[in-house]
């Protein structure tokens, strides 16, 4: 195949796989909030832990037709993302409970830097100094419309802080977990889906409780309900796979600035279907400036030099001969 057709080949799928993720995460985001503002299901973590157990079933069908391939992950790199994924998932649930809406979406906006910090120091990327300027043209545009009160407790900016960080750790993960152990998005669901789905399932009605002072036993299921779920589950099984397979396509900070689309997307869609309250000025700028910004670093970060991993045994085997050569000219 020519060089051409084969970039224009991961150029369909990069876009396909992206959709994907849009489509789905878009689609549980309205689906979660009809669930929850118009039926009062609103135990999150317990939903969060039912989505893995759909996807966890879905996992075993695929094994059992043989779409997916026996692999191996260790016992002690399962438990590592299992910790991070869960704290991520707790945490987001209790730091939107503890801080306001715009503290929480400054904290959603601090998981950039911070994968761009796991990359740095972990991988030894470098990045270039448009693609530093165009991540920070994302952040100003969507911190732009979607910031607005931005209050500070102590207990809310720990649990802050725990969100953003087991979410970047989680999500690095992903893309360290298929690289490292040549898994697939759906081999790497695999395992870990049945553990999330587990640990979920039994502190998630304790937890939920605890946020909302609500016992799931207690709550009043019907016909319209249980589709609900049902659907947000269908839907989530989707959601996790396109995160899992744009991950490990584009990386951990990629995957968050492209991210930022769909929350310029959920804000459209909300001014296009159920009016324009609270679209101003302000908003259309902040949204005009993350699209630009997210061009530019899907522009930036796509040339050579954009974002690079420095090769040190490069630079080690250099030296070593460079040392070897010495010692031969000292014998001479």
């Amino acid at each position: 195949m020519a060089p051409s057709s084969k970039a224009e080949k991961k150029a369909a799928v990069d876009i396909a796989s992206w959709m994907f993720n849009v489509v789905t995460s878009v689609g549980i985001i309205l689906v979660n909030k009809a669930l929850m503002a118009t039926y009062g299901f609103s135990f999150a973590t317990t939903l969060t832990g039912l989505h893995f157990a759909t996807t966890t079933l879905m996992t075993m069908v695929l094994r059992w037709m043989g779409y997916i391939q026996a692999s191996h992950l260790p016992v002690s790199e399962l438990l590592k993302f299992v910790v991070f994924a869960n704290f991520s998932i707790v945490g987001m649930n209790v730091s939107l409970m503890w801080n306001s809406v715009g503290f929480y979406q400054i904290a959603k906006l601090s998981m950039i830097p911070v994968s761009c910090l796991l990359e740095v120091v972990l991988d030894h990327i470098r990045y270039s100094r448009d693609t530093k300027l165009s991540i920070l043209v994302v952040l100003i545009g969507v911190s732009v419309c979607t910031v607005t009160d931005v209050s500070v407790n102590t207990k809310g900016f720990l649990a802050a802080v725990i969100a953003v960080w087991s979410t970047s750790l989680q999500q690095y993960y992903v893309h360290y977990l298929q690289r490292k152990y040549s898994l697939g998005s759906f081999n790497l669901l695999g395992h870990t889906a049945p553990v999330q789905a587990a640990t979920l399932l039994i502190i998630g009605p304790f937890l939920d409780l605890w946020l909302t002072n609500k016992r799931i036993d207690m709550y009043d299921f019907n016909v319209v309900s249980v589709l609900f779920i049902a659907l947000s589950c269908t839907i989530a099984v989707g959601t996790n796979l396109s995160q899992f397979i744009c991950i490990g396509r584009f990386t951990a900070v990629s995957f968050q600035v492209l991210g930022h689309m769909k929350t310029i997307l959920v804000l459209f869609l909300g001014f296009l279907f159920f009016g324009r309250e609270g679209l101003n000025l302000q908003v259309v700028l902040g949204m005009v400036l993350a699209v630009v910004g997210m061009i530019w670093y899907g522009n930036a970060s796509s040339k050579p030099g954009g974002k690079e991993r420095r090769n040190y045994s490069l630079t080690v085997d250099k030296s070593q001969k460079h040392a070897g050569s010495e010692h031969g000219d000292e014998k001479v």
